[in-house]
């Protein structure tokens, strides 16, 4: 553990130059004091580094010496495709070994290309949950990485639609999408993998049994076909709809692609006021109410009959809530 720590010290001088001891602290998550010990046994040990007091003082090394100590461990080879996701990486228990990794391949570039790479990353970041959530809690997603890994079945206690239910599960990978985290797995003997939301899995028992992962099944390849078949499911119903100027701004917020794409090739010519008769694809009279509550008074619903009335009873309900008498 203290050589790691000894190698990131001098791979951190190496890749930023001049450091106090309360930054390096503050990275390798030690005391300086710690640091201060750390820094005796590398003069011991022969390594060009001095330090300088002051405001502007700090620990460096000699300019021109560079470590050779920048392999990657097996851990952090398998772990590099995860090097631009910290976030994610922190989430499925990776956290240190992608920051080693970070670490490592940052001290390796020659000096150029470790500046382009410092501004890169200044200048770029990546946040995956949308704004008004922060993604899943899924306290059984480090777990399900590791059976994801490993190829060992597991057995979930999971929470469906129809209530909870047990499953044993063969997990072939994981996928990150909109901050939620899902496991793709098969059931032994079906042949037919699936999505499960990783914080709907109420337990998990790792068990014992290997499984063969299937030689042809790609993951990348089998998301895209699955989320073309979602989108495809998702919209079974049409509404018809009136909406005024404001409503087609606010819809191209809240709305789905495929949502907006229907409203703007069946939107006809707008009235007097600016509104427009539009066909909108939906999921649900349930899902679509909530949706088109959203808009207010800048939506208005011709057919189906049902969700009108669900609308005007809603409307007639929030009158009746807000009415000054």
């Amino acid at each position: 553990m203290r050589a790691s720590r000894l190698v990131s010290l001098l791979l951190l001088l190496q890749s930023h130059g001049r450091m106090t001891a309360a930054q390096l602290a503050e990275r390798l998550t030690v005391s300086p004091r710690t640091i201060y010990r750390d820094v005796e046994s590398l003069h011991a040990a022969g390594i060009p580094l001095y330090g300088e007091a002051g405001h502007a003082g700090g620990y460096q090394l000699v300019d021109g010496w560079r470590t050779r100590l920048t392999g990657l461990t097996a851990e952090e080879a398998d772990r590099l495709f995860l090097a631009g996701l910290p976030g994610p990486a922190d989430e499925l228990g990776y956290g240190d070994v992608v920051a080693a990794l970070q670490l490592k391949l940052h001290a390796a570039l020659p000096a150029p290309l470790r500046d382009r790479a410092t501004r890169l990353q200044q200048r770029f970041h990546l946040d995956t949950p949308g704004w008004y959530a922060d993604g899943d809690a899924s306290p059984e997603l480090a777990r399900t990485a590791e059976a994801v890994w490993r190829q060992h079945r597991v057995e979930v206690r999971y929470r469906s639609w129809n209530g909870e239910v047990t499953r044993v599960l063969e997990p072939y990978g994981l996928v990150l999408k909109g901050g939620r985290w899902y496991v793709v797995a098969d059931q032994p003997g079906r042949g037919a993998p699936a999505t499960y939301r990783v914080n709907q899995i109420l337990a998990l028992t790792p068990l014992a049994q290997e499984f063969d992962r299937p030689a042809d099944f790609d993951l990348p390849s089998w998301w895209r076909a699955h989320v073309v078949r979602f989108r495809a499911r998702l919209h079974r119903d049409e509404a018809h709809v009136r909406l005024s100027p404001a409503g087609r701004e606010r819809l191209r917020e809240v709305a789905s692609d495929p949502v907006v794409t229907a409203m703007d090739a069946s939107a006809g010519a707008p009235d007097a006021r600016g509104w427009v008769t539009a066909v909108l694809p939906i999921e649900s009279l349930t899902h679509a109410h909530g949706e088109l509550l959203r808009l207010g008074a800048d939506v208005e619903v011709l057919a189906p009959t049902a969700l009108r009335e669900r609308l005007a009873a809603t409307a007639a309900g929030l009158a009746a809530l807000y009415s000054p008498t």
